[in-house]
């Protein structure tokens, strides 16, 4: 029991939290759309010189593995030809 041997006048299975009346949907829908718009105003937006660099490197990142998963290809195809004919 709590301090002062008293409980708390509650309802079984009441969390203790005040209830909340349930909105409508567009009001629900209105303060989704606010939040989001809060929430991209936080964002920190790259320059345009560091979305060029990233998009860059992601470029040339993927030309590297294309040639990497190429040549494996390639080598295994002339390998298995030259094994099993």
């Amino acid at each position: 029991m709590p301090p002062g041997g008293r409980r708390a006048n509650r309802p079984k299975g009441s969390s203790g939290k005040p209830e909340q009346k349930k909105k409508n949907l567009f009001a629900r829908a209105a303060l989704f759309y606010r939040q989001i718009i809060a929430e991209l105003r936080k964002v920190v937006w790259p320059t345009r010189n560091e979305l060029t660099t990233y998009t860059t490197v992601v470029i040339v990142f993927c030309v590297m593995i294309i040639a990497i998963v190429y040549g494996l290809d390639f080598g295994i195809a002339k390998a298995s030809l030259a094994i099993f004919g």
